[in-house]
């Protein structure tokens, strides 16, 4: 069996995604969908219905309908929204349209900063993810069915995720990089993280089933199973990693690294990905290939390329190769993290929102 064969075969190994906070600080869907109504009356079938035309809510003044909310819940539900308690469903549409008021207000800002894609480069980048993954034209439109899209709702999505990229892209490309002082304080005052012990340095394309803010293109799990199986072939039949990272990562730092990610000892292979992986990649990986299966990781899907290898323990020092750039990458990173997760909060708080479905809630 081929590699490609093999990661096509270890797809369905995705695990339902576990809650977690998103950039934007509001939590996943998941988190109503596997907690709500703790000591409240228990799941069953919901009778509450929404009109599709319905305001939901209004942000700067564009209009945010009951349609989109309820699309929301059901992509990501996968079909569980119909034993939703009234309580449970109420909880998922508040949550389901805090996201889709967030998406809106970066997109907008997206808009002002002039970091929208034209229409050709939209276009462009969906016929390049068509061919690149391999389907019919037939199968392609079948599953795209299957995850709940059309054509144009398909469209916006990846206009949204470009133009959110972009944006990200043009706000922390202000950050300068740190001064040798800098550089010399954080080795000094983090010595333990530069004991190489054996194991593996790993690169990491990272596809995300929930809307995390991060210039998601998934958001559910079938989406994510499609995406992955794009990008791993794409690996897999050796397309340039580093590229491929920056354009299908659905996480902020492997995509402005270029798909790098971590030093893992072997005893944090084993701990992290299982003996097998770990086993795996020490014994029988060469530098650059890429592990031919995806790897389920917090509810993730990793797509991962061995970048180096480390056959013993080694002490580093400041004057060792590699370890300036890497302390300096870290900072950058670290420093971009921070400065668009306040220009995301600048940005929220310097919104007109008006969410009247929460009020007609309390009402």
């Amino acid at each position: 069996m081929s590699n490609i064969e093999n990661f096509r075969g270890v797809i369905s190994i995705v695990q339902t995604y576990k809650t977690r906070s998103i950039l934007m600080g509001v939590a996943a869907f998941a988190a109503f969908v596997l907690g709500a109504c703790s000591g409240g009356p228990g799941p069953g079938p919901s009778t509450g219905t929404a009109d599709p035309n319905e305001v939901a809510a209004r942000v700067n003044g564009k209009d945010i309908k009951m349609e989109e909310v309820e699309k929301a819940i059901k992509a990501q539900a996968q079909g569980a929204e119909a034993n939703f308690s009234q309580l449970e469903l109420a909880s998922a549409r508040l949550s389901a349209l805090q996201q889709l008021i967030q998406t809106e207000v970066m997109f907008q800002k997206a808009e002002k900063e002039q970091t929208v894609p034209s229409d050709e480069e939209v276009t462009g980048e969906m016929n390049k993810r068509k061919t690149a993954s391999n389907l019919s034209a037939e199968e392609f439109d079948r599953q795209m069915k299957a995850a709940g899209e059309t054509e144009q709702s398909w469209r916006m999505n990846v206009k949204k995720e470009m133009s959110l990229q972009k944006l990200q892209e043009k706000i922390t490309g202000k950050v300068e990089s740190p001064k040798d002082s800098e550089i010399e304080a954080f080795f000094n005052g983090n010595r333990e993280q530069f004991k190489n012990k054996r194991g593996a340095e790993l690169g990491a394309i990272v596809i995300d089933p929930t809307n995390s803010g991060q210039g998601d293109t998934t958001t559910n799990d079938a989406e994510a199973q499609l995406r992955a199986k794009e990008v791993g072939q794409r690996a897999l039949s050796g397309a340039d990693f580093a590229t491929l990272a920056r354009e299908a990562s659905e996480e902020f730092e492997t995509r402005s690294r270029g798909g790098d990610w971590r030093y893992f000892s072997e005893d944090e292979l084993k701990q992290t990905f299982g003996e097998g992986v770990a086993e795996f990649v020490m014994n029988k990986m060469q530098n650059g290939q890429i592990i031919p299966q995806a790897l389920p990781l917090e509810g993730k899907i990793l797509i991962v390329k061995l970048q180096r290898k480390q056959e013993k323990d080694e002490d580093l020092t400041l004057e060792s190769p590699q370890v300036r750039p890497r302390i300096t990458e870290l900072l950058i990173n670290a420093r971009k993290n921070l400065l668009w997760q306040s220009f995301v909060a600048i940005t929220l708080s310097e919104a007109k929102v008006e969410n009247l479905l929460a009020k007609k809630v309390v009402e």
